[in-house]
């Protein structure tokens, strides 16, 4: 049986990390939970931000997955990889 990840306990990890983010301009929007991945949208200027990618692998989906295990992946939505490729490829 697959394991229901609640969505308030993924708001109040988000609530945590939101500070830092704002403080930026930015902000992560949570989109959909679908069995044990976890889609977010990363808004204002982490939006538009180059380094978004590595904020949501590194930082936001760190955080999720270790407060919350049962998290097998975090997906971003609506970003643009060929636009924010960090290493110029």
């Amino acid at each position: 049986m697959e394991a229901t990840i609640d969505r308030e306990r993924v708001e109040k990890v988000l609530d945590k990390i939101r500070p830092a983010l704002r403080m930026d301009g930015g902000d992560v929007e949570l989109v959909e939970i679908e069995g044990s991945v976890v889609r977010l949208k990363m808004t204002g200027a982490c939006g538009g931000c180059p380094m978004s990618q590595l904020t949501l692998q590194m930082g936001i989906e760190a955080a999720l997955r270790d407060e919350i295990p049962e998290i097998e992946a975090v997906e971003p939505v609506g970003l643009d990889p060929d636009r924010f490729d960090l290493f110029g490829g």
